[in-house]
């Protein structure tokens, strides 16, 4: 016997979860699949994010910052330590912890909201007069509205799948036993560059094999340049405008043979290899083809603008639908669905989108770059401010990097902003709520900031603007 359901959401992941709470909210009778599991074979919703993503490369990335520090930062600060080591074993059992907390806190906040959860794939069998039969497991759902949230999968290297023991995914690179001597990064992408600064940091001698002659060619130029020669100096490895050719597992590791920039052969030996090429969307198992659900030549999803399925009352959010795959962007257009469904005006502004890299120093941005403004032709003016001015990051030691403000020549309206440097990842959201109020340069160095605080720097790239810092 079916069981019956006002929206049921395909996917547990930040997208899903948060369409589903949404959903409830707003007073409908509301049902999550997901087949995410635990050590145990128990229900781990969270998605890749939670599970294998981002919350998990934090809690490592935060333990080997602390190694870091304890081996390179703490004599300045007149604290000395003998027989520093690092227990990898433990390492991994706290991030297993800390993602488990999520895992519980989504089942929590099924519960409080009063979200069916079922445990198992979710996969489509036929339109029917109600909406859509879903079955998971051995159970039938039929639901008058079906949101997809089924997320992404690493993409892999042609030629040299991931076997999760030498050759890596994000899922492996997260849970390697013990720091290799060796490791090696095919791609310079967002999950790479977090992985191998976590093992470099307890290590590991970290070579970059990147196929674009330009380093982090998404970031303005100029923030890029700075984070290339802050990763250099630290000891990364970065070569860029290789082409990758075979890729051979050995008993003690693995070897890529490549061509340098310059066409010379070249071979790279190492312990590991994490590949980091990009993700793809995920529909396996979705069974798409039994309701005519339309997929692109990509594997994602067609959706409209309002994430609007070819299919009535079929909707898709997140990584498995265009755009950026970054798990607050589909966390968004969960909730902009939910409330659609309801009849509400969803508000989702890929403009204002902010981007994070968790590496040291940290990277963030919103809006446009330069190079993207000079090729369209838009006036701008732009601002910088190091933080080598700013006596917070003097303070803390850690004076790396800038803030980069542009903004429109005519009307001062900001139009982007780009940073390098200590905790980038929380200085951006001043400039998201800005740009999302159309605030201009002006009305942000017009802003008090509290002193002493990195959030000056913005303060003052805003004032640089104008040409008039206060503090450079």
């Amino acid at each position: 016997m079916s069981k019956n359901f006002d929206v049921i959401v395909i996917g547990a992941g930040p997208g899903g979860y948060i369409a589903a709470i949404r959903a409830a909210q707003l007073g409908f009778n509301t049902a999550c699949i997901d087949e995410w599991k635990n050590a145990l074979g128990g229900p781990a919703p969270g998605g890749t994010c939670t599970n294998v993503g981002c919350i998990p490369s934090k809690a490592l990335l935060q333990s080997s910052e602390h190694f870091e520090h304890a081996g390179h930062g703490f004599a300045d600060h007149g604290i000395g330590l003998k027989d520093l080591r690092i227990d990898v074993a433990q390492m991994l059992k706290r991030k297993d912890t800390v993602v488990k907390q999520n895992n519980d806190g989504i089942l929590y906040l099924f519960k409080k909201n009063k979200v069916t959860f079922f445990h198992g794939r979710g996969s489509f069998v036929r339109a029917v007069a109600e909406g859509y039969e879903v079955k998971v497991n051995d159970q039938s759902l039929i639901g008058s509205h079906v949101i997809v949230a089924t997320g992404s999968s690493a993409r892999a290297l042609p030629g040299a799948p991931f076997d999760e023991d030498r050759i890596l995914s994000n899922e492996g690179a997260l849970r390697i036993g013990s720091v290799p001597k060796t490791l090696g990064l095919i791609g310079s992408g967002v999950i790479g560059l977090e992985m191998g600064s976590v093992w470099r940091r307890l290590g590991a001698q970290v070579t970059v094999l990147e196929a674009l002659p330009t380093f982090l060619g998404a970031v303005d130029e100029q923030i890029a340049r700075e984070a290339h020669k802050s990763f250099t100096k630290q000891g990364l490895n970065i070569e860029l405008g290789v082409t990758v050719g075979d890729v051979k597992v050995g008993k003690s590791g693995v070897s890529v043979a490549y061509k340098g920039a310059k066409g010379e052969a070249l071979r790279l030996d190492v312990e590991r290899l994490i590949v980091s090429i990009g993700r793809v969307p995920h529909t396996t198992g979705l069974n798409a083809e039994s309701v005519g659900l339309r997929i692109d030549e990509r594997g994602a999803i067609v959706v409209d603008a309002e994430c609007r399925t070819n299919l009535p009352n079929v909707w898709a959010v997140g990584d498995v639908v265009r755009g950026p795959m970054l798990a607050h962007k589909a966390e968004e257009e969960g909730v902009a669905v939910a409330e659609r469904i309801a009849g509400q005006h969803g508000h989702v502004n890929f403009n204002t989108i902010p981007w994070v890299i968790y590496t040291h120093p940290e990277i963030a941005w919103v809006g446009e770059t330069e190079q993207q403004l000079k090729a369209r032709g838009v006036a701008y003016r732009a601002g910088t401010f190091p933080f080598m001015a700013n006596g917070r990051a003097r303070a803390l030691g850690d004076t790396t990097g800038m803030v980069k403000m542009l903004a429109d020549a005519a009307t001062d309206e900001i139009l982007g902003v780009h940073i390098v440097g200590a905790l980038a990842s929380e200085l951006i959201a001043e400039a998201v709520v800005a740009m999302e109020f159309k605030a201009s340069s002006e009305d942000l160095a017009r802003i008090c900031h509290a002193h002493p605080s990195l959030s000056e720097a913005t303060k003052e790239a805003a004032l640089a603007v104008d040409k008039r810092t206060l503090n450079f």
